[in-house]
């Protein structure tokens, strides 16, 4: 008499491949980074906030810059909860410029015109900061350690370019980086005329044309 067959018997081979992959454990998913829409909608706030806090100052209307910035309120307080969160937001948006400007300087131009090119850009960062400094002025965290923060990132960008620089004789060798920053920081610190900016600029190449290596 045949047998019954037994209902534990071992699946088929492709019946074992299915449950083995059933089996298998899911990878953790990662972290899922900002959608594209999303990043473009964080970008336009932070522009339009920008311009905001330089017409209106620090109560510029949250409300209106969500209008002007084409997001609903509730889009603009996902990604900064708070005044606050917005305005360092603008600053260190800034200062994340001038980083990564120093290294895609670095990557495509000549030493000297990649060290020229940034402090160009320092210029118009010296601008935006004095724009927001009032609206700085009323952050909760203190602002000194958001400064703190700020200058260690612009004198890493500013060392690697004049080093490289000095590097290939075009600049002096005992140039001090740190010398053609303060020079540049010494402009904000006079009280500023219309076109403060471009005597600024000029600067730029008088520094440049001072430090270069004796021939």
């Amino acid at each position: 008499m045949p047998r019954k067959a037994s209902q534990s018997a071992a699946p088929k081979p492709s019946n074992r491949r299915t449950a083995q992959k059933l089996q298998k454990p899911r990878p953790e998913l990662a972290p899922r980074s900002l959608r594209t829409d999303a990043q473009q909608n964080r970008q336009r706030i932070l522009d339009v906030a920008k311009q905001a806090f330089t017409r209106d100052g620090a109560n510029a209307s949250l409300d209106d810059i969500a209008r002007q910035a084409a997001v609903g309120p509730g889009t603009l307080y996902r990604h900064f909860p708070t005044r606050d969160a917005l305005i360092v937001a603008v600053f260190r948006t800034e200062v994340e410029k001038l980083a990564a400007a120093a290294r895609e300087f670095e990557r495509a131009l000549p030493p000297l015109e990649a060290l020229r090119a940034w402090m160009l850009l320092f210029v118009d960062y010296i601008a935006a900061k004095q724009i927001i400094a009032p609206a700085l002025n009323t952050f909760g965290g203190g602002v000194s350690k958001l400064y703190d923060g700020a200058r260690a990132q612009i004198r890493a960008a500013i060392d690697a370019l004049a080093k490289r620089a000095i590097q290939s004789g075009d600049l002096r060798r005992d140039l001090n980086p740190a010398d053609l920053l303060q020079a540049l920081i010494g402009v904000a610190l006079v009280p500023s005329s219309p076109d403060w900016q471009q005597s600024a600029k000029r600067l730029v190449d008088i520094l440049i044309a001072g430090s270069r290596r004796a021939k």
